[in-house]
């Protein structure tokens, strides 16, 4: 028997190739591509908007403008289903459901699912505090029990970021995805525009915080199915030259 005929691979039985990286189409991956850009291209403008001074002399007069459209326009139905939606947005749920997911995800042994849930999970969490610190600006007058500052809305980043890492994470591939993803950006803007009417934010805040939740599920996701793609591709071993022929060596020589 040759030496290395009973391993194929490095640690693997002759006959057991590894498990291949996950194909993609590659019109999708475009696409997914390109939506992730536009997201983080959107997010890092409103924020930039924000920061500065000039810009957000003409934000605010929207704001305002909003804020009084939306109190000319309350009604009670209305307020209750916003104030359905405030206490939805509020850690004592999402808490709850995000440990139901990942739980899921583990139980089904899709790591690599989980991995991007939780990584999208964190990184908002990460950011909310960050960001609200950094920017400190101060809140309309409320509806409902307020704390912290206003920008961005955290509400809005826990409601986005968990429902669609959530349709990623839940959801394979294809139609069902896309019906998934549309509910979820529904759900994500409505989260949004309950925080203005409420005046529990201003309107930028509850668009910057749709758009930041939105952009923690996509780049954590192609993030982690980066990895995976690397982490499960096939590793390939050097080529070993061919043994020199015994008819070759030199004559006169043993």
């Amino acid at each position: 028997m040759r030496a290395g005929r009973g391993m194929s691979r490095v640690g693997r039985p002759e006959g057991q190739e590894p498990r291949a990286a996950p194909e993609r189409d590659p019109a999708v991956t475009a696409t997914v591509l390109a939506l992730t850009a536009v997201v983080l291209a959107l997010t890092a403008a409103g924020f930039a908007a924000v920061a500065d001074h000039g810009l957000l002399a003409h934000i605010q007069r929207l704001d305002d403008a909003w804020l009084r459209l939306m109190i000319s326009g309350r009604s009670a139905p209305v307020t209750a289903v916003a104030k359905v939606l405030n206490v939805l947005g509020l850690v004592y749920v999402t808490l709850p459901v995000r440990i139901a997911i990942a739980g899921y995800l583990a139980l089904r042994r899709r790591w690599w699912r989980l991995a991007a849930f939780a990584g999208a999970v964190l990184l908002s969490e990460i950011l909310i505090g960050t960001l609200k610190v950094a920017y400190h600006r101060a809140r309309p007058d409320s509806l409902v029990t307020t704390t912290g500052a206003s920008f961005p809305s955290g509400h809005a980043i826990a409601a986005s970021v968990t429902v669609v890492a959530a349709v990623i994470a839940l959801v394979p591939p294809g139609r069902r995805r896309i019906a998934g993803a549309t509910v979820a950006a529904g759900f994500s803007v409505l989260m949004g525009l309950s925080r203005a009417y409420l005046g529990a934010h201003w309107l930028s805040d509850a668009i910057a915080g749709v758009l930041l939740g939105t952009s923690c599920a996509l780049l954590a996701a192609l993030v982690v199915g980066w990895i995976q793609r690397r982490w499960s591709a096939p590793r390939r071993r050097p080529a070993t030259p061919p043994p020199v022929p015994d008819t070759a060596r030199p004559a006169g020589r043993l």
